[in-house]
Formats: structure tokens, sequence, C-alpha cells
């Protein structure tokens, strides 16, 4: 392996016995640029040709008040694979906010935990208090990294070859981008959705594949929401209001404390892809909170929509963190929420929403090959995590259509990234292709990639390949083939 450092960047950053900045979540502040990575195990395929991109969350100054991993700075982690090699590079993601607090020195901004009175600055966002991390999610749209914040920050472009800046996508509306944009491959578009805390509260837009907002409108919720995710199909898109968002007497004195609103639906909100918002029709279900969906499709006259169910979402602090943790424990912690694998079928003629749980299992950040964006589709893989943290242990494969399901369980020690699908060159079926996921091993303080074949889910990893160095942990990922990038769509 050869490996080049780049110049470190301007840290104040102070040792600390905080669980999400130690263990696997151990800040990463180095970035680097390695080719012809180390194989320490198997063979790298030669019937993949792309790139897995991971972001991770890595505070570069010491915070201002109490410390959420969600507050860190976003690092974009790439793996490229041709030809039977792998190269990495990884990179800070340039912000307004984190080139702001590399030219003080020092954190300008308090975090999700603190009150307003914390930052140094005007914050960002929905929330209005916060730095615009770009932490959350990743996605690969018009030939490039598309890295955004939850609480509704700017997009930000990256190169997915050499992690080049491309700064703020021009196509961002004044309200923001949520994180979970969604990519069809099929027709190279991007769908969005933001939120605030100003009416209409909600809108939902369209990116061509050139990079120009198509459509972009009001999707009117009664009061300031919180949604996570989105889903589509061929020809709609799914937005979401549900009865977890911030309490509104607290609200109203600046404060953003989340609760469940008893009494209130879910509901979800279904729009023509490029529909007006007279075309928007709600459609109830049962109470809960979503963090991510899989997939959607059109079956007849009815809707499919699959995601991860909380059966418990605002959780009580858990009882044996450590003090001061317990709140922002048990709401990372998925056995605390208790996240299963779920499907609602929405009825476009009735207007009525049927729905159940697909697995009792605690599960969440499921992954599905892409191709089936949108369309009926067989088979998902979610995550396990390890009881009482925000870590993940292991993968399941569900077979959809027959109910069988497959599990790979990592040693302990050893914490996984979310896992997109990579299909083979010239696949031949649907789960004709890999997982890819990074690996943290902390008995040995050390990284790496692996990749599973999904026709030998049990069998474990095909190879596994060294890292330069230690990952911190995150949240989101995606896999994007090179003639995905090159083209900006795969043809059906």
């Amino acid at each position: 392996m050869k490996m080049e450092r780049l110049p470190p960047v301007r840290t104040s950053l102070q040792p600390s016995n905080h669980p999400y900045l130690n263990g696997a979540w151990t800040p990463l502040l180095e970035e680097v640029d390695a080719t012809d990575l180390e194989v320490l195990e198997g063979t790298i395929p030669t019937d993949i040709d792309g790139v897995y991109v991971r972001n991770t969350e890595n505070p570069v100054q010491q915070p201002l008040g109490r410390y959420h991993p969600f507050d860190g700075d976003g690092m974009v982690h790439v793996i490229s694979f041709k030809d039977g090699r792998a190269d990495y590079r990884n990179r800070f993601v340039r912000t307004r906010g984190f080139e702001a607090e590399q030219e003080a020195g020092q954190s300008l901004w308090g975090g999700l935990m603190d009150g307003p009175e914390v930052s140094l600055r005007p914050g960002f966002g929905a929330h209005g208090g916060l730095k615009d991390s770009s932490s959350t999610d990743v996605v690969v749209h018009g030939g490039k990294i598309v890295s955004t914040f939850y609480q509704c920050g700017e997009a930000y472009w990256l190169d997915p070859e050499t992690l080049e800046q491309g700064g703020v996508a021009s196509w961002g509306p004044l309200d923001g981008v949520s994180a979970h944009t969604k990519v069809d491959e099929a027709t190279g578009e991007l769908l969005f959705f933001n939120y605030s805390k100003h009416a209409p509260y909600m809108h939902y837009g369209v990116v061509d594949r050139h990079g120009k907002l198509v459509h972009y409108v009001p999707t009117p919720t009664p009061g300031p929401r919180l949604p996570h995710d989105m889903a589509f199909t061929a020809n709609y898109s799914i937005l979401n209001d549900l009865p977890v968002f911030w309490d509104q007497e607290l609200l109203a004195r600046g404060l953003h404390a989340v609760r469940l609103h008893r009494g209130i639906p879910s509901r979800f909100g279904i729009i023509p892809r490029h529909g007006s918002t007279a075309d928007l029709r709600w459609f109830e279900a049962e109470p809960t909170y979503v963090l991510h969906f899989l997939n959607a499709y059109e079956d007849g006259d009815e809707i499919v929509l699959d995601g991860y169910f909380q059966e418990n979402p605002t959780p009580r602090p858990m009882a044996d963190a450590p003090d001061g943790y317990g709140h922002m424990m048990s709401f990372l912690d998925e056995h605390s929420f208790r996240s299963k694998l779920h499907r609602w079928r929405f009825d476009l003629k009735t207007g009525q929403t049927t729905e159940r749980h697909l697995d009792d299992r605690i599960l969440e950040f499921g992954m599905f090959n892409q191709r089936y964006a949108g369309k009926p589709y067989r088979y998902a893989y979610s995550t396990t995590t390890k009881p009482g943290w925000f870590l993940f242990n292991g993968f399941v494969k569900h077979d959809l259509e027959t109910g069988q399901s497959w599990s790979l369980t990592l040693p302990q020690g050893r914490y996984a990234s979310e896992a997109p699908f990579v299909p083979r060159i010239d696949a031949t079926d649907e789960d004709d292709g890999y997982l890819v996921s990074f690996i943290i091993d902390e008995a040995r303080g050390t990284s790496e990639c692996i990749l599973v074949d999904c026709k030998r889910f049990e069998d474990g990893p095909v190879v596994r390949i060294a890292l330069p160095h230690k990952i911190s942990s995150g949240t989101h990922s995606v896999w994007a083939d090179r003639a995905f990038i090159r083209d900006g769509l795969i043809p059906a």
C-alpha cells in the first residue's frame, strides 16, 4: 500500500470520557490518499467496478456544550474497486461551518443537546441553532457525491473519484435540503424534501440528472414536523408527517425537545413525482416514528412501502448509561426504540391503509439492489446492532417473497458500516452481487473493508482489505457503479 497524508486540519478537541468520542466512535482527524490496498484475506472480485462512499462523524473542535454524535463534522471516505484492485481516500466536507471554525480555531456552534444560548453565531437549518456539518447522508447523483445534513442544511458536492470539493449545490432551495435525498438510477433524477419551523413547514422537489431543479412544491403539514426519510415508486413520491416532533410549548421558548404526541396518527403523503400540492394525498396509519425506509413500489391500485417501524419511538433514558448520557443513548439505541421491519399498503382507490411487521427482530439501516428502486423487489439487507449502542454488529438478508432470512453476525468487538448492495457486472438476477462495508476492529485498533457474496450470505466475507487507519463510526453510505457515475443513469 502506498499512502500520502494531507496537511493536518486545525483542531482543539480534547480527550474525554464521552461514550461517543471513544471506542468505535473515536474521531479520525487525518486525511489520506492510499493506493493498492493490502488484502488481508481472500481475493478482490474483478466483477465489480465502482466506488463505496461512506460518511462518518468526526468532531474537530472542542464542543461548547454537551456533545451528540450527530454534531460531528462530516467526513467522506471512498474505496474504489476496479480490475481486482482497491484504492482509498478520505476528506472532511468543507462546509461553511467547518471553514469558519477552522479560521476561528474553536467551535462556534452548540449542538443538538444544547440550548440556543450556547452558540456563538447564528445557526443553520431547520433547527436554527446548529452548524451544518453535512454529516448525515451521501448519495451519488449527476456524477457527483451529494452530502447532506438531516436538519436541512445545504447540499455539498464532492468528486466520487478524487473527493475534490465542489462547494454548495446550486439547486438547493432557501429552506435547505434534508438528508435522505433519493436517486432513481432509471431516470437519473434526485428527489428530496425539506422541513422548517415556518409555514408551509415542508417542501418536495425534483432535480434532473444534469443538476437542474425542475420541480419544487409546498407539501404543507399542520405545524413543524421532523420527517427523516422519504421513498418513491416509478410514478409517486412518499413523504411523511409522524407524531414524533418538537414540543410546541417549549419550541415557543426556543427549546427543541422531541416528544410523542399521543392521539395523533402517522400520516403518509403520496404525490405524483412531478405533481402539484393539490395532487398530494394523505393516508393515516398507526402512530410511530420511522428513521429509514427501504423501498416502495406500485401493486395494482396499491402502493407498497417497506421501512422500520419504531414500537417505542421516545424511550426512557437508559438506566445504565454513564451519568448525563441516558437520554441521548436511549434515542441512539435500536433496542430501546425497537425498530422492526414493516410493510404499509396504501389503497389509492379506497384511501385505506393496511400494515404489518415483516420481522419481529430489532433491525434498521436497510439496503437493497438500487436497480430495483421504486419497483417490485425481493431481497432486503438490514443491520443488527449491539444492545445499548449505535453500533452495527451484523446483517440480515430477507427474501421478501418467501419470508426466508439469513443472518451474518460479526465477531465480538468488530463493528460494521451501513452496507449497500453492489451488483456484479452483467448480473443475472436481483441478488447477484455483494454487500460492501467498512469494519472497525476494536481489539486490533484497525479498520478494513469487506465484501460479502449475497448468494452465499452466511459464509462471511469473500475478501478483507486493510484500510490505512482506524475510522470512526457514522451513519450512511452508498455504492455507485462507474457506468452510473459516468452516464448519470442505468437504463432498465
